[in-house]
Parts: C-alpha cells; structure tokens; sequence
C-alpha cells in the first residue's frame, strides 16, 4: 500500500539546516532541482500519542494535516553526542524515562531535533551501522 513516508521539517534558514543535515548528519541527499535537497532517512516507526498542548493539526497545501515530533533513533545517544560535540553541535540534558533516553540538538533554523536511545522493542528492523 505505502513505499515509503516523506516528512516536511519546518526552519526559518532552510538552507542552513539543509547544509547541516548533509554536512554534520551526514544523512545521504538528492538535489530534486535548483538545490533542494530530499534527505534518506533510517527506517521509521510511529507512535500515536496525544496531543495535550501541542496543536493536533496544521494546515499545508490546503489540507488540515496532523503535527508531528521528530526523533532521530540511536544504538548509542551518548557515542552519538559525543560524534556531534566533535562536530561543534551541543545538546540538551539528557531524560532518562522507561522508553528510553532522550536529548535534542539545535537545527542553524532555530528548531530543535530529537534524539534518543530505545529502551522499547522496535517496530522495525534498524539499518546497519
């Protein structure tokens, strides 16, 4: 039924946070014209939870569409931190909770990116390292 899902990150520099991902991240990109990258992403999972004070909808291309939280999964948060901190990228205090520990970067754009490690069975293979 699906190939595939495709999420829209909001910035307010979307050439700086472009220029991050590729660049920092290192997440593998295509330019789909005029350099507008579209960024491979992991395998993803979704979980549904509710949506107290954040917004449950937005509109975009005229549609009313859910909201989402972006969290990019890690093996290891702290190796992963510690390659970031190497790249010049600080980040929050970690929260430990039963799912798993949690942190997050600061995008150029001035948004924020979840990261976190699963204490949780996955709904997913993970790609390999």
């Amino acid at each position: 039924m699906f190939l595939g899902m495709h999420f829209l990150l909001y910035s307010r520099d979307p050439e700086a946070d472009r220029a991050f991902f590729r660049d920092v991240l290192e997440l593998p990109a295509i330019d789909s014209g005029g350099g507008w990258l579209i960024f491979g992403l992991p395998p993803a999972e979704m979980g549904i939870h509710p949506a107290e004070d954040t917004p449950a909808a937005m509109t975009h291309a005229g549609q009313e569409l859910a909201t989402a939280t972006v969290y990019l999964m890690c093996r290891n948060l702290a190796q992963t931190l510690e390659r970031l901190k190497a790249r010049g990228v600080q980040h929050s205090a970690l929260r430990e909770a039963e799912w798993g520990i949690a942190s997050s970067i600061g995008l150029p754009g001035g948004g924020r990116l979840g990261l976190y490690e699963p204490h949780h069975p996955l709904a997913i293979t993970p790609a390999a390292d």
